[in-house]
Order: C-alpha cells, then sequence, then structure tokens
C-alpha cells in the first residue's frame, strides 16, 4: 500500500483528486484529507509520515508552506497550485512535482508516474530541496492582501478580505466594500485580476470582478450564462459572459 496525506481546504477539489488518485493508483491508502494549516501540523506531529502528499497551496487559515516551513517532511511532494511559469520552473528543477488546477487526469498521470519512479529508487531524494522550493514560491506569487488608496489629504487602507467586488464605469475602477462603501481604484481590472486570490475573486465579464463571498443568488441566463445577484447590491446586471461561465461553474466548485 502507499500512503497518501491530501491538504486541501476545497471538499468538491479534493475528493475529485481522491476519486483520480485511486483510480490511478489503486494501491493507494488514504490517510486523511486536511484543510488546515492548523490541522496539517496536528497530523503531522502525531503520526508517521505518508508515502506521498498532495498539497494544495492556499488552505482555509494559511498556505501548505507554512507547515512544511515548520515541520521537517521527508515525503515527496505533488503539489496542486495555479501559480505562474516561473514557479512552475521552480518545481522543475527542484525535483518536486505539481499539478495546475483544475487538475487534468493526464496531468496527474504523469506527476504519480514520477513519484513511482522517486518511489523505487530511495536514493534519489523527491523533494530533497523543498525548502529552496518553498523560497523560490513564496518570493514568486503574493497575492494582495489590502490596498493603500489616496482620498484627497487622507490615506485608506481597505483590506481584501473586507471587499466584496470591483467594477468598471466610465473608465473609472471601483471597490465596493461589504459594508457597502465605494472607492475609486488605483488599478484597471485587469491589473486587479492578477493582484487577487483567484479562489476568493472572479472576473465574470469585461466589467466585474467579485467575491465569492458577494454573491447573494444565482439564476441561469439565456445562451448558459449566469445572472447574479450580489450583496452588496448593485444597480448594474451582474451576468457571467457565455465564454466565462464554465470556468465560473468550475470555481465555485472550487476547482
Amino acid at each position: 500500500m502507499i500512503k497518501v496525506l491530501i491538504l486541501e481546504d476545497e471538499d468538491a477539489a479534493s475528493q475529485r483528486l481522491k476519486k483520480m488518485i485511486a483510480e490511478i493508483l489503486p494501491e493507494a491508502e488514504f490517510l486523511a484529507i486536511i484543510p488546515s494549516v492548523k490541522q496539517g501540523l496536528e497530523w503531522l506531529a502525531a503520526n508517521k509520515h505518508p508515502d506521498l502528499i498532495f498539497a494544495d497551496i492556499q488552505l482555509n487559515d494559511g498556505t501548505s508552506f507554512d507547515i512544511f516551513n515548520q515541520v521537517k517532511v521527508n515525503s515527496p511532494v505533488i503539489f496542486t497550485t495555479a501559480y505562474d511559469t516561473y514557479a512552475l520552473d521552480a518545481f522543475k528543477l527542484n525535483s518536486v512535482d505539481y499539478l495546475l488546477k483544475p487538475v487534468k487526469r493526464s496531468d496527474l498521470d504523469v506527476a504519480i508516474e514520477k513519484f513511482k519512479a522517486v518511489h523505487a529508487s530511495p536514493k534519489k531524494e523527491g523533494n530533497n530541496n523543498l525548502q529552496q522550493l518553498l523560497n523560490a514560491l513564496q518570493k514568486t506569487q503574493q497575492y494582495k492582501q489590502r490596498f493603500v488608496l489616496r482620498i484627497g489629504d487622507h490615506m485608506k487602507i481597505i483590506e481584501v478580505a473586507d471587499i466584496a467586488y470591483f467594477y468598471t464605469e466610465n473608465k473609472g475602477n471601483y471597490i465596493i466594500t461589504k459594508d457597502n462603501k465605494r472607492f475609486l481604484a488605483d488599478n484597471n481590472l485587469d491589473q486587479l485580476e492578477s493582484l487577487l486570490d483567484p479562489k476568493l475573486f472572479f472576473r465574470i465579464n469585461r466589467q466585474f470582478i467579485i467575491g465569492y463571498s458577494s454573491i447573494a443568488e444565482m439564476f441561469s441566463y439565456s445562451k448558459s450564462r449566469v445572472l447574479l445577484k450580489l450583496n452588496p447590491p448593485t444597480k448594474f446586471d451582474t451576468i457571467v459572459s457565455t465564454e466565462r461561465s464554465a470556468a465560473f461553474k468550475a470555481w465555485l466548485g472550487g476547482e
């Protein structure tokens, strides 16, 4: 048996990954599915480390980096990630594999074959440069945590956690907070899209980037589109464009 541990905070994503792993690796024994840094640290402190770890980078109370920075892990690690090409190159150079979300069956096949090759050769350390990898990744991708805005002679700090959505109107770009306050943003939506955590925010069309928590209601719309009602409400029709609808539904499911 190959003992497998999964670090993943999205239930739909973890169950989908587990199902695919079981199909490709029938000898897998799943020890646990852990959604948080806190639980991950507790589990690794109390149990023998597994043969293989699948780790989502973003967990519900931090990142898997926070776990590996505190616990020496000798198990091979396959990350699931939405990081950019430079970061993915770092994975390759450090002989730690990755799966780009949403995880594809073909990519999982390749990653598991690589693990088998490492697993069959004890002298070959599959993650012997894990700390170097973590350092490279943490420097590569840091999502925006807060915005500092100038309002007249004053400076205003807006925490990303307090933002409901972003939109553009008459060439201006605006932030709407969860308590329904509006602020002029310094960045356009294209820039904001690259600054925000894609697990928490999604660009539904050319005019809106919405936060997951801002969705109040959803309705089927023409041409496979989705009509959203947001909280706080907006005067605009918030409709997921046809070309983004499939990705939006996958995003809702944590893929």
